[in-house]
């Protein structure tokens, strides 16, 4: 077996349980998520937390659980994407380059923003070191926290849209493409959809919309690319 065989077989198997941890962490933070909705914003009809949301003591750890599974999920999306650019052919490593770096940056933004709830928001508040806290929880409906997921989720979409330029040829990496393409589309239009219906108004709407777009993405994919790993490493 040639060296370059046995490298091929170390990035397939690391593409392939990648594959598997993206869609395992990925359903694992969507059900947490859905069970724990943070209760403020134009979703919430009762015991609904305002403005300067200073008695959110008593949600935590409850309402930040699903940030820590969050946390992994966006290591390991960026461990997949290294192992997809890996994957493709030399004259489509351009793109996939392109994809892995809107990753990266999307994962970065996303990780110090919920690590920053986890880390700063709950300790302040116990020692009742409010200042500047409104702005900067999750509770606030159109904070800083949802503008820095409104980011880094469209970074991860245009993460997609690169990524789904590696693949073509086969059936099964040609429905990689259309599911990737396909959350470019639907998390683009559900932006200007959103924008032009609540202008700056519209607090945590797009965040819900395109975090529902981008995780049934990686559920989806993350199948399909454990399948496609799992073939290169049988062929």
């Amino acid at each position: 077996m040639t060296g370059k065989s046995t490298t091929q077989i170390i990035q397939n198997k690391l593409g392939f349980y990648a594959s598997v941890s993206t869609v395992v962490l990925t359903v694992v933070t969507f059900v947490v998520a859905i069970l724990t909705p943070p209760l403020s914003g134009p979703f919430c009809r009762n015991n609904c937390f305002t403005y300067p949301f200073l008695d959110i003591v008593s949600r935590f750890p409850r309402d930040y659980i699903w940030m820590y599974p969050a946390i992994l999920l966006l290591l390991v999306y960026v461990t997949l994407s290294v192992c997809i650019h890996y994957l493709a052919s030399d004259e489509k490593k351009i793109y996939s380059h392109i994809g892995f770096s809107f990753a990266l940056i999307s994962a970065t933004l996303l990780i110090a923003d919920y690590f920053l709830q986890l880390s700063v928001i709950q300790p302040s508040l116990l020692n009742r070191e409010t200042d500047g806290i409104s702005i900067l929880t999750q509770y606030n409906p159109h904070g800083i926290f949802i503008a820095l997921e409104d980011l880094g989720y469209l970074l991860m979409s245009l993460s997609f849209l690169f990524m789904a330029l590696v693949f073509s040829g086969s059936r099964l990496e040609k429905s990689i493409r259309a599911v990737f393409v396909t959350g470019f589309v639907l998390a683009s239009t559900s932006l200007m959809l959103i924008s032009s219906l609540y202008g700056i108004h519209r607090e945590y709407r797009f965040e819900i919309a395109i975090i529902a777009i981008n995780w049934l993405v990686l559920i989806i994919s993350g199948i399909l690319l454990s399948r496609l790993f799992k073939r290169k490493i049988e062929h």
